[in-house]
């Protein structure tokens, strides 16, 4: 009996032991920290259909399908009035259960007053550059971007530039940083605003404007079915890979001049870090997926991902750069 009862402290003091240690180091697939609860929110402020809203949903589907968290996730659109209505929404939210996706234009709208600066969100994550190319019509005397850039330093006006859908925007920049690196009076440049790419390139192919800029992603259909349109420059840092091959960079021309139409995700102001912990991971588990990387490739998206400090840091290069190009169009005061 006593080496019986010996024999159950002994088990009793093992269980205990274990007890502690599991405590202290808990198994790899336990969840620990921050999780959403109940439903989650990712948000565009476009309508349905657009850019922004389709990464969102690719979000959505990655997320649902690879189960990566327990809540469900809904896809909203806020459009209008420059972004407010979805940033001021967002910012009502310190719940961490919604997150927005946001592009070039959330710089560019705060400097020319339509929106809220970045320093109002919490940068999360920069998902992938969106590059501008620079079109013309395929029976152009415009034959590269060296060209274009020579015609317009003997007269400025001498070409016009359909740009979809606002002055100062990524595509309007794609053309304008490179006239302005090569010491042409962009105020000068004759630019006529469209309310698509699409209306942008009927113009450009019935003669009525000469350029068209606009995201790698506008010209894959015009590329695949060999349409009358001619590629002269790419604002990327590098020459860009499959149906974007052949067309080189403005900087293969000379000209220094790279424009990105970038998409990150952001948070609303002064996240919880622990919220932010969480969206890092996930968005991180997100983009290692193929479902991801296959979006990238056929859109021409180019892998540019970076977390919260260093998005920070971007976004604040990009409002310098971006001011002093739009203060010199004319669109934005010192």
């Amino acid at each position: 009996m006593k080496a019986k009862g010996k024999g159950m402290r002994n088990c009793a003091a093992w269980v205990t032991l274990a007890a502690l240690w599991l405590g202290a180091n808990p198994p790899a697939t336990a969840q620990t920290g921050w999780t959403p609860r109940g439903a989650v929110e990712i948000a565009s402020n476009c309508a349905p259909g657009c850019g922004p809203d389709r990464t969102a949903r690719t979000f959505q589907k990655i997320w649902q399908e690879g189960r990566m968290f327990d809540a469900a996730i809904t896809v909203g659109n806020r459009p209008g009035g420059g972004g407010i209505i979805l940033y001021n929404q967002l910012n009502q939210r310190a719940d961490g259960q919604m997150i927005a996706i946001a592009s070039g234009s959330l710089i560019t709208n705060h400097i020319v007053g339509l929106g809220p600066s970045h320093n109002e969100l919490t940068p999360l994550a920069r998902l992938f550059g969106e590059y501008i190319a620079v079109a013309v019509r395929a029976d152009s005397p415009i034959k590269s971007g060296r060209d274009l850039i020579e015609v317009l330093k003997k007269d400025p006006g001498a070409l016009s530039i359909g740009v979809a859908t606002s002055l100062g925007n990524s595509n309007h920049q794609g053309v304008a940083r490179a006239l302005r690196v090569s010491g042409i009076d962009v105020r000068k440049a004759k630019a006529v605003v469209f309310n698509s790419g699409a209306n942008a390139i009927v113009a450009m192919l019935g003669g009525h404007v000469d350029i068209v800029p606009g995201s790698v992603g506008l010209w894959v259909p015009h590329l695949q079915s060999g349409s009358n349109v001619r590629l002269v420059a790419v604002a990327a840092p590098m020459r860009l890979p499959g149906l974007m091959a052949a067309i080189p960079t403005w900087r293969e021309q000379g000209v220094n001049a790279v424009v990105s139409n970038w998409r990150g995700i952001v948070g609303p102001r002064n996240m919880d870090p622990e919220h932010v912990a969480f969206w890092e991971g996930a968005l991180r588990k997100a983009v290692a997926t193929e479902a991801w990387k296959k979006e990238l490739q056929q859109f021409l998206l180019m892998d540019e991902f970076i977390t919260t400090a260093e998005f920070r840091k971007y976004l604040d290069e990009q409002h310098i750069e971006i001011k002093e190009l739009l203060v010199d169009l004319g669109l934005a005061k010192n």
